[in-house]
């Protein structure tokens, strides 16, 4: 039995306790280190117009719904710029597929507008916001074919489209997807090969408890596996729990239970492997969130602190805090990520016109940014410098730096890893190193600060260079 075969995947998913499978994802989880990730993002619905019919969904409407079919500019600058005032770093454009193939109000809109297709105007949305906020655009427009990609791939740093199921039975009369010709597994799947073809980070992933069988679902990220293990481009995977909602017709269909939430959590976490980047949508599962993270995720997905999830519009998102208290409480550190992950910020992954605006966004680490100090231009020390902050941080959740800390106070040499470790520190975990680099301090030296009288002698103040900050 091969070992990425669905049968081998089946047996131990069958065979093996919850809390085991739980225990091997968390293993595996943990061998990427201790941050848990989420993106702060502003939700951009272009057009809530679309031609498909799934019947769990609420975010599609129909025409006389709206005020117009599409948002215009200025709405969009707007929810952007909202978002920028609150150090918001993504711009999530989610909008319904192809309307204009089955509305006439979409139609006469987009020519309103002066444009001939939903994705002409995205392109030029997206390009707007980049260039009037910084947001980086993370598109979400559906099924697309390679040179509507290529095209899309100018304005923004990744693309999401989820798989939602591999299973066609789910497209039959009577399924959820019945009616939605872009819910197609070969059509879904075709796009997510299309933008591994076209060199675009991809987020994509399953939504379970449509009606789809565990057997199914363990198929559909196994499709998924075969094209990243072809392209290297998929930088997360979702698992979405459905969530009945009134006025669809699967308002009446049970949710999947935490546990079957929990099994597939950690099946996908076995069948990617350490390096893989698994999200769970947290505003869908706010009573169960230590679980959730459990079961090998490392990754809470987008959180707005200005806009709504128009999907899940039910489903408030998280306070921030309460996400990272959430977070630490089961020794993780809660980590701002972009719409990019750090590990697709080198190479080719997106448009060189963009990399200004990612590396502005981005710390050393391909981290979001958490200030906007600049080396040799800003003249106030960063927040995360303030003495009234860091002197009252008596301890951290992480016991590497725990570790790393003790081992410097026994007056051992610290080696290059535990070094960089320290560097890379963030948030509590900085100001936890902070003070007790003031601690260690006191007790060398002391309280006295020594200077010296210098002069520094220019002999030509003529240079090739051009650092900016000279």
């Amino acid at each position: 039995m091969k070992k990425d075969s669905l049968s081998y995947f089946k047996k131990i998913g069958e065979s093996t306790p919850l809390n085991e499978l739980m225990e091997k994802a968390r293993i595996l989880r943990d061998q990427k280190g201790t941050p848990i990730t989420f993106s702060k993002k502003v939700f951009i619905p272009l057009t809530m117009l679309c031609r498909d019919v799934c019947h769990y969904c609420t975010f599609a409407k129909v025409p006389r719904k709206l005020t117009h079919p599409y948002l215009r500019s200025n709405e969009v600058l707007d929810i952007a710029k909202k978002g920028e005032i609150h150090q918001c770093k993504e711009a999530l454009f989610t909008l319904g597929e192809k309307p204009e193939l089955r509305y006439r109000a979409a139609q006469d809109d987009l020519k309103y507008l002066g444009y001939q297709s939903t994705i002409d105007y995205l392109y030029d949305m997206s390009k707007l916001v980049i260039e009037e906020t910084g947001l980086l655009p993370h598109l979400n427009p559906g099924t697309m074919n390679i040179e509507e990609i290529k095209r899309l791939r100018e304005v923004s740093v990744s693309m999401g489209i989820m798989l939602e199921s591999s299973s066609p039975r789910l497209c039959e009369k009577g399924g959820p997807h019945f009616g939605s010709p872009d819910k197609n597994p070969e059509v879904r799947l075709s796009t997510i090969e299309n933008l591994g073809k076209a060199n675009i980070p991809v987020t994509t992933g399953i939504l379970i408890g449509i009606g789809e069988t565990r057997a199914e679902r363990l198929e559909s990220l196994l499709e998924i596996k075969k094209l990243h293990n072809l392209y290297g481009h998929i930088q997360e995977i979702i698992v979405q729990n459905f969530i009945p909602k009134p006025d669809t017709k699967m308002k009446n269909t049970p949710a999947p239970t935490k546990e079957d939430l929990l099994w597939t959590l950690s099946m996908t976490r076995l069948i990617f492997g350490t390096s893989m980047n698994l999200q769970c949508p947290p505003n869908l599962n706010m009573e169960s969130l230590p679980d959730v993270i459990d079961s090998g995720i490392n990754d809470w997905g987008g959180v707005s602190p200005v806009t709504q999830d128009h999907v899940n519009p039910e489903s408030p998102w998280p306070n921030l805090e309460l996400l990272k208290l959430a977070t630490n409480n089961k020794g993780f550190e809660l980590k701002e990520r972009l719409a990019v992950y750090p590990e697709y910020l080198d190479g080719n992954w997106f448009d060189n016109q963009l990399k200004p605006y990612v590396y502005e966004q981005s710390n050393t680490q391909g981290y979001g940014r958490d200030n906007d100090w600049r080396c040799g231009e800003s003249k106030n020390i960063p927040s995360s410098g303030n003495h009234q902050i860091w002197s009252k941080a008596v301890d951290t959740s992480n016991e590497n730096i725990h570790q790393i800390i003790e081992k410097a106070f026994s007056k051992t040499d610290l080696n290059h890893d535990e070094i960089t470790t320290l560097f890379q520190s963030r948030g509590d975990d900085l100001h936890f190193v902070l003070n007790k680099a003031d601690e260690l301090r006191r007790a060398v030296n002391g309280d006295k600060v020594s200077y010296v009288v210098t002069r520094n002698i220019n002999y030509t103040n003529i240079c090739k260079y051009t650092c900016h900050f000279c």
